[in-house]
């Protein structure tokens, strides 16, 4: 039992709601609390489908299936994620354009990159080798089911203190969209080291 609640954990840090939120800050604005309900819900569910996915095949999905290593999804997302800081950097929490535009089409963007990521990836393919596939399974809904709630949690104390407080709010997600920025960037030159550490030892 200790172990599935430190494997949840592990997930449930990555997925780390109280960051997410920011991310999605303008998807926030947009939509009112049943829209974002819905659209989160079904992101949702794309990454529980994905991370269980990993989580029984491993490193399988690479190896065999892409036929490529790991590490160069290391490489790859953590340049990604270097794109995504760099943007909060010059231009605040408003970075991610990809994420406006039509409902119907936010659930998508919102699982890739927002919810799977190298990192919950990775963390699922860990889970995969820890536990049994049904274990592992409800270790990973738990974890995105947890995330998912405090983020409506969270959209929900935004529209109740927003329109009160509202220059208050704004320079609270400007501050928190620049220190985001920081770790985001710090996280994602991690990933990249440590994807290319992987391909040097091999020469």
């Amino acid at each position: 039992m200790a172990d599935l609640i430190r494997s949840s954990t592990l997930l449930l840090m990555l997925l780390n709601p109280f960051l997410l939120i920011i991310y999605l800050i303008d998807v926030v604005q947009k939509l009112d609390l049943t829209q974002f309900t819905r659209v989160l819900v079904r992101a949702g569910f794309i990454a529980i489908i994905v991370f269980c996915l990993f989580a029984v095949l491993g490193d399988t999905v690479f190896s065999d299936v892409m036929q490529a290593e790991f590490a160069s999804f290391q490489i790859f997302g953590g340049i990604v994620f270097l794109l995504i800081g760099l943007q909060f950097v010059f231009r605040g929490p408003t970075a991610i354009e990809i994420l406006r535009g039509e409902s119907e089409h936010l659930a998508g963007a919102i699982a890739m990159p927002i919810l799977i990521g190298p990192g919950t990836i990775s963390a699922s393919v860990i889970i995969g080798k820890h536990h049994e596939v049904v274990s592992a399974c409800g270790v990973i809904l738990a974890a995105v089911v947890i995330s998912i709630v405090l983020m409506i949690g969270l959209k929900a104390i935004h529209d109740i203190v927003r329109p009160k407080r509202e220059p208050l709010v704004e320079r609270y997600i400007e501050i928190a969209g620049r220190i985001t920025a920081l770790f985001v960037g710090t996280i994602s030159i991690e990933m990249i080291m440590q994807g290319v550490k992987v391909w040097s030892d091999k020469f």
